[in-house]
């Protein structure tokens, strides 16, 4: 009996793992179309592998899913974020909270997960076929016939779909071939291009806590954000591009944002503490000293901005020129004109329909003996590792449900 999965990334190799540990009888094999496997998991996070998020309470954990959140209810009780932890502690690796949730290698290096993942497949005997790509596959009365693209053909009594994600609709035309409907797939976890911006020159530039919304849309959300070369990103606008996934995509990537710099802070409050500040320091240069907790120069840009010149002193200041500084810290408007994606990180919001997938087994409503894991699916997290645990949890559940009612082999 063999088991075939095509996709050697997190999703596939939890599978394959999870099987061969229940039914080490069973032939399985691992089909990666490039020349390494495990190449997402090898440069994640900076190289450092963002395993998943310290989300212990899993009604909390669906909420960062902007789609497939009811479904991953139902499968995190199975396999959820303490259980990757326990996972990968039971084989030898640690992982450690950071401040944000993030949860990382204590090795800080993303080989610590490629090498265990590779270590544990070897250990049960799962087969690794690189450079073999499928180019569709059909299913005869016994079993599946898989066409690669080299022109020859593999037989699988059992099929597991862990490919990934597709930036594009005809990605999934072979699985279309099999009656299953497709979410579109869109970019998520995006960073936004504003060229007319004003700030760019500050690029490295980031504050702990700023808002972002989307005009005309309910679209907003807090969190860290990071002036680049290009326009924005960081925590705030990559989470935002994920909720905003579609919508976004619908209008072309071209909007308006709005940044409020310090949504911890009424305009009142700002406003007052400006006005004190003509009383307390009359004679001081508005430019010399940055308020607010703001980087220096980032104030200075604000200020420049308000026309506000780098000599004018508290004193002088007009009430024209302190509400344009308001303005700018509070209601900062900007044209985004286009996105910027991570090809080798790429997240798409899409994939193959949760309607027609058993959401116990992760097996096809279509056809018997067929399963799904991972990205290929239309699910989809925030920035985070959580897209990581959808991987592990879906991995883990299809890999234990693919080898059921198998009977031992008989030599």
């Amino acid at each position: 009996m063999r088991i075939v999965i095509v996709g050697g990334g997190a999703a596939g190799f939890l599978a394959a793992i999870t099987a061969a540990e229940q039914r080490p009888d069973l032939e399985i094999i691992i089909l990666e179309k490039n020349r390494t496997v495990l190449n997402k998991v090898r440069i994640s996070g900076g190289g450092r592998c963002n395993v998943t998020h310290a989300c212990f309470d899993n009604r909390l954990m669906v909420s960062n899913y902007p789609r497939g959140n009811n479904f991953l209810k139902r499968l995190l009780p199975i396999f959820d974020a303490q259980a990757t932890v326990n996972w990968f502690s039971a084989r030898g690796v640690a992982l450690k909270a950071e401040e944000d949730g993030r949860m990382f290698p204590i090795s800080n290096s993303s080989q610590t997960i490629v090498d265990c993942l590779l270590r544990e497949a070897n250990r049960n005997n799962v087969q690794i076929r690189t450079s073999t790509a499928v180019g569709s596959f059909h299913l005869t009365e016994k079993n599946f016939i898989l066409n690669l693209t080299d022109g020859t053909t593999l037989r699988a009594d059992r099929l597991l779909i862990a490919s990934g994600g597709h930036p594009k609709r005809e990605g999934f035309d072979w699985l279309t071939d099999h009656a299953h409907a497709v979410a579109s797939p869109v970019p998520s976890l995006f960073t936004f291009n504003t060229p007319n911006n004003y700030l760019l020159s500050l690029s490295g530039v980031s504050v702990p806590d700023a808002e972002v919304k989307i005009m005309n849309t309910k679209l907003a959300l807090r969190g860290p954000l990071l002036i680049t070369h290009w326009g924005f990103s960081g925590p705030s606008v990559l989470k935002l591009s994920a909720w905003g996934a579609r919508i976004l995509a619908e209008k072309g990537y071209n909007f308006s944002c709005r940044i409020n710099w310090l949504p911890f802070l009424s305009e009142a409050e700002i406003r007052s503490t400006l006005t004190q500040e003509k009383q307390s320091h009359p004679k001081q240069m508005v430019a010399t000293y940055s308020r607010f907790g703001l980087p220096l120069r980032l104030w200075r840009a604000f200020v420049e901005n308000a026309e506000i010149t780098s000599d004018l002193r508290w004193l002088d200041i007009s009430k024209k020129s302190l509400n344009r500084l308001v303005n700018n810290l509070t209601n900062s408007q900007f044209q985004v004109s286009g996105k910027t994606t991570y090809k080798e990180e790429f997240v798409t919001a899409g994939g193959v329909s949760l309607l027609e997938i058993n959401h116990d087994t992760l097996e096809s409503k279509h056809v018997p003996g067929l399963y799904f894991a991972g990205e290929v699916l239309d699910v989809d997290g925030i920035t985070g590792g959580f897209n990581f645990q959808n991987a592990w949890t879906t991995g883990y559940i299809a890999g234990k449900n693919i080898v059921q009612g198998y009977l031992v082999r008989e030599d």
